[in-house]
């Protein structure tokens, strides 16, 4: 009752933009609580926040396989669990079953994908450069998780996720330019180890 109460709060919250609040340096949790903004509980919410906009900006590219684009709007709805998680201590809402869709869709999306021997680096395609940038902010806010779990007991499936997530961008990156180079395109940008060296 408790957890449904603050979501109540927090919905009602919204409906006024400038509350002042926050001039003091804090800011509220869905708990009521107030911490201060350089807290890591806050940082981890602000690298998750960044990593669905990011997603966001990804989807926002009108030519995209529809499969691949179920697939981050699906991540997006997970990465509000994932905050709200953050926001209410204790509040579980990652389950295993987040952990399973998200391993499938590597599975699945790698399956098509040349084996990889070589580095690649982000780029080719604009959704593969802007999937490698979503999974770079998704490892920035797995290691503040990380950093969080080291000062206060959290919920293992978090750290998890963003892990299997990570993981997925790289697979959806390469599926990208993979799909690039069927029509034509260059496919991964390969690191040619000491190319500028002389």
């Amino acid at each position: 009752m408790q957890d449904l109460h603050a979501f109540k709060i927090m919905a009602n919250r919204l409906s006024k933009i400038v509350t002042r609040t926050g001039d003091d340096g804090s800011t509220g949790l869905a708990s009521g609580d107030r911490i201060a903004k350089d807290q890591t509980r806050v940082a981890v919410l602000g690298d998750v926040d960044e990593l669905n906009s990011a997603i966001g900006m990804l989807l926002a590219e009108e030519v995209m396989p529809a499969g691949i684009r179920d697939a981050l709007l699906g991540v997006q709805h997970d990465l509000f669990d994932l905050g709200g998680e953050l926001s209410l201590p204790g509040h579980a809402l990652i389950s295993t079953a987040h952990l399973a869709r998200i391993e499938e869709l590597v599975t699945r999306f790698n399956a098509g994908l040349p084996p990889l021997k070589e580095f690649v680096l982000p780029g080719g395609t604009r959704c593969a450069a802007l999937a490698h940038v979503a999974r770079t902010i998704c490892r920035r806010a797995e290691r503040t998780l990380v950093a969080l779990a080291r000062q206060e007991e959290l919920p293992p499936l978090q750290v998890q996720y963003l892990n299997r997530l990570s993981d997925l961008l790289f697979v959806l990156a390469r599926s990208f330019n993979h799909s690039d180079n069927q029509t034509g395109g260059k496919g991964d940008v390969l690191w040619q180890q000491g190319r500028n060296r002389s």
